[in-house]
């Protein structure tokens, strides 16, 4: 089964620490990010990885190999210019000859990938994305009123959206929607195919999630590795 990381990004609000070490080579316990993400992918029966990289792409390349010491094989794809979060699939499309993963390399999830992609394969979609529940606590009682009197007031409740969790199964026919070697993001594709009336199937992530966006972000991966993550091999 095939794999993309997408591990080109410049990790500019995880500063200072991208400024020598790529984001995603950053260490989580004794372990960089992408080799999270790699043998959790591997665990399911992912045995072709690509990494789409742009920024210090030469330290991802001497850093991983061929990818043989992960039971994977691993391919490189450097774009030369920016291309966003979907663009850099179309320099290894004609490589893409299934449906496969698609995932930022920015985030860890313990996702039963085996659970995900049937899913996404039971759907009449070309591709399905990845949410995740996000309950945020709000600081202030809502109070509820009509005209000049107050009709009730609740205190203090969460706030619950749903984020773009950034992990997808695309299907290679997707490939005739999205323009090749051009600038072109996850939100323009989505928008793109919801006008062409085109279906996006969506699964909800229950399992543990994060997104190392910000240096709070990355504190917290340090602190939770070991009791998510450190029993991956």
């Amino acid at each position: 089964m095939q794999a993309v990381i997408l591990a080109g990004g410049l990790g500019t609000r995880l500063r200072p620490f991208t400024e020598v070490i790529p984001k995603p080579l950053l260490p989580i316990g004794e372990k960089a990010v992408l080799e999270i993400q790699i043998e959790h992918l591997q665990s399911f029966g992912f045995d072709e990885i690509f990494l789409a990289t742009n920024y210090k792409s030469d330290y991802i390349e001497n850093f991983f190999g061929d990818g043989s010491r992960y039971g994977v094989k691993l391919s490189i794809s450097k774009e030369e210019k920016a291309l966003g979060t979907v663009g850099p699939l179309t320099l290894i499309k004609k490589k893409l000859d299934k449906p496969f993963v698609v995932m930022n390399g920015d985030i860890l999830s313990q996702i039963d990938f085996a659970k995900f992609y049937d899913f996404a394969l039971d759907k009449d979609t070309l591709l399905t994305v990845t949410i995740k529940k996000i309950v945020t606590p709000y600081a202030f009682g809502n109070i509820f009123f009509d005209g000049d009197f107050v009709k009730d007031v609740q205190e203090k409740p969460d706030i619950i959206t749903y984020a773009l969790a950034g992990i997808y199964i695309m299907k290679p026919e997707i490939f005739d929607i999205i323009p090749s070697n051009e600038y072109y993001g996850m939100d323009t594709l989505i928008k793109t195919m919801l006008e062409k009336k085109l279906p996006i199937a969506k699964y909800e992530l229950n399992e543990y999630w994060l997104d190392i966006g910000r240096v709070d972000d990355y504190e917290k991966a340090q602190e939770i590795y070991t009791k998510h993550f450190k029993s991956h091999k």
